[in-house]
């Protein structure tokens, strides 16, 4: 699957709206499109795949998952070799992925070390608004960077976002240097903003962008001249995650538990019987050897979550040993309240002896490092598991909480320590990713 990656100068210069523009253009021009995004977020993949594909359709949770979810691609969390396999699972003839803040920007995983590590070329998303000449200057700057950074990244030309036509245009076009290609334009274009929140911007299902008008902006980029570009990464070999097991587990995905990658879900469904349910909406907890509860939103269905019999369930289930994973928002719904920013408070399920309360500003976003204090059900005693934290609320633990991981790297649950664990219930802050194997340990376990 050949591929192009969609770089940024800046977090906030249109990265999102060209990246969706690309895919609509070379989906109209032919091309099976798998999306993909560089870092660990959860929010700019559900636009990819709201748009992708000619069927938006949607899971058995309700969430829109469409033919082909977008790929999420992180050198901190999966490593170069995990990357490149997670990449080699996508669907299509050609990948768009999408980077992350600006170019070079990231200490553990830029938008340069994923190009690098897939050996993809770089389309730069330029802000065009008040510039010409000096958006070709940018550009030229940022190719340039790259061998004075030491790294091995090709940037090949630019999309000018927020750029009319005409002279304007025309003038951006003819600055560029001959080894730099221009791929077109983004117009300026109100409707196609996309509303934010805390954690970044909506989800693709809650602020779709308006297609009939992103198509009309894809027509004014080069898919041949993309294609042209896009290359394939170096083959990986794949590695056998484990062997199947005569296994259930229950996974949280609704409204209030919708941060999951989609290697995660493929890795679950390889290793056992993977059932769906929505504590949000009212559903129970069902029958199952195990129950995952991803992160998510529960701050802003806090009272449907009281009111529900799911967090009762979730007591019950884990006084009765049931492995629980819990990630960030899965977490704080073990939790005994959640407080949210109006100073409502609401009792949780009330397994972990934590009060979690939603603060006005973030209070960690980070790639993340735990240590194994003692064998848990994501990692073996001494073992180290990379993730990221990316979060709104704190937690006031109890006096004789106990703590499954110390904290190289990160903020944690009290800034030295993640893993809050009860019976056999494990709760972190730490999102990780199929391929740290956690997972894998997690199915073991059952």
């Amino acid at each position: 699957m050949n591929g192009v990656v969609i770089g940024g100068t800046r977090s906030g210069v249109g990265k999102t709206v060209a990246t969706l523009a690309v895919v609509r253009a070379l989906e109209a021009a032919g091309h099976t499109v798998q999306p993909a995004k560089a870092g660990p977020d959860f929010i700019d993949p559900s636009h990819h795949t709201a748009v992708v594909g000619s069927a938006r359709g949607s899971d058995d949770s309700g969430n829109v998952d469409g033919e082909r979810p977008s790929r999420t691609l992180d050198v901190w969390l999966e490593g170069d070799e995990g990357l490149r396999r997670n990449y080699a699972r996508g669907e299509g003839d050609i990948c768009v992925v999408e980077g992350v803040m600006g170019l070079y920007d990231g200490d553990r995983s830029s938008t340069a070390m994923v190009a690098e590590a897939l050996d993809l070329p770089v389309v730069l998303v330029v802000d065009a608004s008040a510039g010409m000449e000096s958006v070709a200057a940018t550009a030229v700057g940022f190719e340039r960077y790259a061998a004075h950074a030491g790294r091995d990244v090709d940037v090949v030309g630019i999309v000018a976002q927020r750029a009319h036509g005409g002279r304007h245009e025309r003038g951006i076009r003819e600055a560029l240097p001959d080894d730099l290609a221009y791929f077109g334009r983004i117009p300026p274009e109100p409707d196609l903003e996309i509303p934010d929140r805390h954690l970044g911007l909506h989800m693709g299902d809650e602020a779709p962008i308006d297609l009939a008008t992103l198509d009309e902006v894809a027509t004014h980029l080069r898919t041949d001249r993309l294609i042209d570009v896009a290359r394939e990464p170096p083959a990986v070999d794949s590695i056998d995650s484990g062997p199947a097991r005569e296994k259930r587990v229950a996974v949280a995905r609704d409204a209030a538990f919708r941060f999951v990658y989609p290697a995660t879900m493929e890795r679950l469904r390889a290793r056992a019987e993977v059932v769906t349910f929505a504590p949000a909406a009212g559903d129970d907890v069902p029958q199952a050897d195990g129950i995952y509860l991803p992160g998510g939103y529960p701050e802003l269905h806090a009272a449907a979550l009281a009111d529900g019999p799911a967090l009762a369930t979730l007591r019950d289930r884990a006084g009765e040993g049931i492995p629980i994973l819990g990630e960030c928002g899965g977490m704080m719904a073990l939790a005994e309240s959640l407080t949210t920013v109006d100073g409502d408070t609401h009792e949780m399920a009330g397994v972990l002896p934590a009060a979690v309360e939603m603060c006005e500003r973030y209070q960690a976003l980070d790639h993340v490092e735990l240590s194994a204090c003692e064998s848990t059900l994501t990692a073996n005693a001494n073992d180290t598991l990379r993730g990221h934290e990316f979060h709104y609320s704190e937690a006031a633990v109890d006096a004789d909480a106990r703590f499954a991981f110390d904290v190289e790297r990160g903020e944690g649950i009290d800034g030295e320590h993640d893993g809050l664990t009860e019976y056999r219930t494990l709760g972190t802050y730490a999102h990780v990713h199929a391929e740290s194997t956690a997972f894998d340990r997690f199915i073991d376990s059952l």
